[in-house]
């Protein structure tokens, strides 16, 4: 099995990545707009992130 390790840096004409609790800090979802569309951003219970429209 190979294995693959992936740092995350943020170069400087990026932003620093942004922890995806502190953008859910009361539950599990939340809605963001993106050009008058609506996503919804979930934690799921193992810990993952689903984007979904």
């Amino acid at each position: 099995m190979n294995a693959y390790v992936t740092t995350m840096t943020a170069d400087a004409d990026q932003l620093p990545p942004v922890d995806a609790r502190s953008l859910i800090a009361d539950g599990t979802t939340r809605q963001i707009n993106l050009d008058g569309q609506l996503y919804t951003l979930r934690i799921t219970r193992a810990g993952k992130l689903i984007l979904t429209k």
